[in-house]
């Protein structure tokens, strides 16, 4: 009887050594669409820097990469990883798929930051930035500060003429934060440790379809305009 007790018991130990590394990895996904989520609800709800509802119609795609880390001494360089989700014809928002930004730069600069962005794509053009690992901002497609205000929300004259619009919340100190130049690649890897499967990017953005839907994704989604 004790024998089997401690061969019962050193199979539990087994089974939850083995799934451990699995809940943990889970676990750090999910936190990371919480964060996301609550960077998005913070700049929507930021009186001051209020998001014109023209560009939340017409957006296509929104990306949050919360704590993009930047620092430099005479050259620049940037990193960030977070979540980007597109709508399709009837409005409804994809799974997350997890992306990552990096990045550097030239220029008399000194400091150091982490920021909070918030990137709005506004046509094909600028989605295609989701899918190549070689995209640049500000080449390949346009990258402009996204407009802000009570005078951008009442105005009927704006043209939304950039492929992406960008907005950042800094908590340190640098002066030129710009995002011509950095790269946005999709985090194949990030994808498959969250979804449990090999899935790219195309397949959860577009097609809408991924082994499996966590409940953090949907979390993350229904806060999305």
């Amino acid at each position: 009887m004790t024998r089997c007790l401690l061969s019962i018991s050193l199979c539990g130990a087994i089974f939850l050594w083995g799934i451990g590394p699995v809940l943990a990895e889970e676990s750090k996904f999910d936190r990371k669409l919480e964060v996301a989520g609550e960077v998005y609800l913070e700049l929507m709800g930021a009186p001051d820097r209020k998001v014109p509802q023209r560009l939340l119609e017409n957006a296509i795609c929104i990306a949050v990469i919360p704590n993009v880390y930047k620092g430099a001494f005479g050259w620049g360089g940037r990193h960030g990883n977070g979540v980007t989700s597109c709508r399709n014809a009837d409005g409804v928002w994809s799974p997350p798929s997890f992306t990552e930004i990096s990045g550097g730069s030239f220029g008399l600069q000194i400091g150091g930051e982490a920021v909070d962005l918030v990137l709005f794509f506004m046509n094909e053009r600028g989605v295609l930035s989701l899918l190549g690992s070689k995209f640049t901002l500000g080449g390949d497609a346009s990258v402009a500060a996204g407009p802000v205000g009570r005078t951008a929300e009442a105005g009927t004259d704006i043209k939304l003429k950039a492929e992406i619009y960008s907005y950042a919340r800094s908590r340190g100190l640098f002066a030129g934060l710009s995002l011509e130049g950095s790269r946005l690649a999709p985090d194949n890897k990030a994808n498959r440790k969250y979804y449990q499967q090999t899935v790219d990017a195309e397949s959860i953005l577009f097609d809408h379809r991924v082994p499996r839907r966590p409940a953090s994704a949907s979390r993350f989604t229904a806060l999305l305009p």
